[in-house]
């Protein structure tokens, strides 16, 4: 199955997905981390869900070790977040953002183009195959073909297959140059240091993988203490800013053999696997089998988890609120079920839940529940 193809199936089976719908106040958007509202990193509020019977516990991140138990896994993905921004210029002197989403193999780039408009920034689909964009210091992204499944509704494309010329390492050059990807409810610029988890081992998501941004080093060593173990994996996230019904990008990911066995024992022991973000289960489910067994690998992954599918790797899961009709949604789904998302999201727009990367937290356990 070619790439087209398999991106217009999974298009159209979010379509069919009469997924969760609700209006999102402007006000519930989280436009600041919670260090600039007056609050440490694990004071973000925790809604925690128990699909068995929809109850719902309202708490702090900093008490996350009250609702879970000694042998409980966490899997957290350790990708660091990269100043993956930069601004562009085309021939014509048209000034745009270039958003680094996934490095492919031989040097190929996803990228996304987006045109500043004030303080954020909008998908720009006027560039042409074969343009190269100015870059900072020299630099220049080519511009190859659309990137596969991109429509052209509004007239043209905004992701594109590239290269890029650099005049030193990614890493150095994006450290000079770039700066962190935001959209429009993150009203200032903030250093890429408030886009990183305190675990982050190597650099290379888009964005970050914000599920496990609360997590201090002081809170990880109370869970350890108490028995909860961490398993590691690598997912670089591409960007986030998905057209309606567009499923996710492929991202490249890492399982090493250790955290594959680690998951492997805690299901067979009968305790509870808990994906910390969407990002993990992504990793995870590309290497399970029917069976539910968890296999070590890497490579770039395209799966699509959705409730026709269903998750075979976790029981539970640690994430953020995420917006109406997402893929994220779909993935919840899967794992709870619609009506309890009903049920929980309807709670957190009630209690006033801050959304997206600066946001609040939401513990699904969705097949038992623990003592608290």
């Amino acid at each position: 199955m070619n790439v087209e193809h398999l991106f217009t199936e999974q298009r159209n089976e979010l379509q069919k997905l009469s997924s969760l719908d609700f209006e999102l106040p402007p006000e519930l958007e989280a436009g600041e981390p919670p260090e600039a509202r007056g609050l440490e990193r694990d004071e973000v509020r925790l809604m925690v869900s128990y699909g068995s019977h929809d109850r719902v516990v309202h708490s702090r991140f900093r008490d996350l070790e009250d609702f879970l138990d000694a042998g409980d896994v966490l899997v957290i993905n350790t990708s660091g977040t990269m100043n993956a921004a930069l601004e562009a210029e085309r021939e014509d002197g048209t000034k745009l953002e270039l958003h680094l989403s996934t490095h492919l193999p031989a040097g190929i780039w996803i990228v996304e183009l987006r045109r500043p408009t004030g303080s954020t920034t909008e998908p720009f689909r006027l560039a042409t195959p074969g343009e190269t964009l100015r870059l900072p210091e020299g630099a220049t992204a080519t511009l190859h073909t659309p990137y596969p499944g991109d429509t052209a509704r509004s007239g043209g494309s905004r992701l594109w297959i590239s290269t890029l010329e650099l005049p030193y390492p990614l890493d150095e050059y994006l450290d000079r140059h770039g700066f962190p990807i935001r959209y429009g409810y993150v009203r200032e610029s903030w250093p890429v240091s408030y886009y990183q988890t305190v675990y982050a081992t190597e650099t290379g998501s888009a964005e970050m993988p914000s599920a496990g941004r609360a997590f201090t080093p002081e809170l990880i060593t109370r869970l350890i203490s108490r028995g909860v173990q961490f398993a590691p994996l690598i997912l670089h996230t591409g960007v986030a800013s998905l057209e309606d019904d567009e499923p996710p990008y492929e991202e490249f990911y890492r399982l090493p053999p250790d955290t594959a066995r680690l998951v492997n024992a805690a299901r067979a022991g009968g305790r509870r696997v808990i994906a910390v973000g969407t990002t993990a289960v992504r990793a995870l489910e590309s290497v399970t089998d029917e069976e539910g067994i968890t296999h070590p690998g890497e490579g770039w992954t395209r799966l699509v988890v959705t409730p026709g599918r269903g998750i075979r790797s976790v029981s539970a899961m640690l994430t953020g609120l995420h917006e109406p009709r997402s893929s994220h949604l779909a993935m919840l789904e899967a794992l709870a079920g619609r009506e309890h998302l009903r049920v929980t999201y309807g709670e957190a727009l009630r209690e006033g839940y801050l959304w997206h990367e600066f946001g609040d937290l939401h513990l699904i356990l969705a097949d038992q529940e623990a003592a608290a």
